[in-house]
């Protein structure tokens, strides 16, 4: 179970809660990625561990070696990485139905944090 009732106070102190979700090609906008965001320890903890539990099965536990190509996440968009995470590329699902707005936007703050090893 994912404790990150934290992560999601601090989202929607910002406002983000009240943004519209990407959904599989609804063509809605993603949500806003501020810097508050991006560095909020509560944020990043939620992201670390939906990282954990799911995306290293693929992507290895340090994004590399797994089964998935190799992230270079310093070169992409936090919005770039949503969009990924939503609705899925190539042989990457899409997680947009398992995870909802807030933990996608953790997973994504936590895959652009100084943190992330790669």
């Amino acid at each position: 179970m994912l404790k990150y009732s934290s992560a999601l106070a601090a989202l929607a102190m910002i406002g983000v809660l009240a943004s519209p979700t990407l959904a599989g090609g609804t063509g809605e906008e993603p949500p806003k990625f501020t810097d508050e965001l991006l560095n909020d320890p509560a944020v990043l903890a939620a992201g670390q561990e939906i990282w954990v539990e799911q995306c290293q099965f693929c992507h290895g536990k340090n994004a590399y070696p797994g089964k998935a190509p190799k992230l270079k996440p310093r070169k992409y968009t936090p919005e770039f990485v949503y969009k990924r995470v939503t609705r899925g590329f190539k042989g990457m699902p899409a997680w947009g139905d398992v995870y909802n707005q807030e933990e996608r936007m953790a997973v994504t703050a936590w895959i652009k944090s100084k943190d992330f090893s790669n």
